[in-house]
């Protein structure tokens, strides 16, 4: 069975897009202000490179399609972006431009993904999808990067939801400078 794995850029309040602005990196910006360091660089890289696959909500995968083409990085970051295969929650995207991208149209679909391959599936942003997914009991792992800040509006990672979900801490690192905190749970 594949893994679902959900990382997060969030604020202490829960936040993961302030209001206003645009969908896509314009609405996390906040994260951008504060220095996660080479080790929280290193994390994100080590992250994407580990990960067999993208699962994306539509709003995150068009504004990562818009940007991610077009980057260049000696770190092999864009590569393993662009290159793998991606996977793209929408009932409205057809004919997606990114490269290697399958459109899914409903979370029926990621469960019978998920049930029939032993990969990992990393989810960035995407709040709806991963809300949808906790719901279902399908996430694997959190990864939270937690940032030093309180945006007080904006979307929330975690909703109203109608089942508990019950986590186990697995590991927990101070990164940067600035107070930033990787938080790693596992779905029991």
């Amino acid at each position: 069975m594949s893994r679902i794995v959900v990382s997060e850029f969030i604020t202490v309040d829960g936040g993961i897009d302030s209001p206003g602005g645009e969908p896509g990196f314009d609405r996390a910006g906040w994260a951008f202000q504060f220095s996660r360091g080479p080790e929280g660089d290193k994390f994100k890289l080590d992250e994407v490179q580990k990960a067999d696959a993208l699962l994306l909500g539509r709003k995150t995968y068009d504004g990562f399609a818009a940007v991610w083409p077009t980057v260049k990085d000696e770190a092999g970051f864009a590569e393993k972006m662009n290159s793998m295969p991606k996977y793209v929650l929408s009932s409205t995207l057809t004919g997606p431009t990114w490269a290697n991208t399958t459109v899914l149209g409903s979370v029926d679909e990621i469960a019978k993904l998920r049930e029939s391959g032993d990969d990992e599936l990393l989810v960035n942003g995407s709040g709806q999808l991963v809300r949808a997914l906790g719901e279902r009991g399908l996430v694997d792992e959190y990864r939270l990067m937690v940032f030093p800040t309180v945006l007080g509006g904006g979307e929330k990672l975690f909703g109203e939801t109608s089942t508990a979900a019950k986590l186990k801490l697995v590991d927990s690192q101070v990164v940067g400078t600035d107070g930033v905190i990787v938080l790693t749970y596992q779905a029991l």
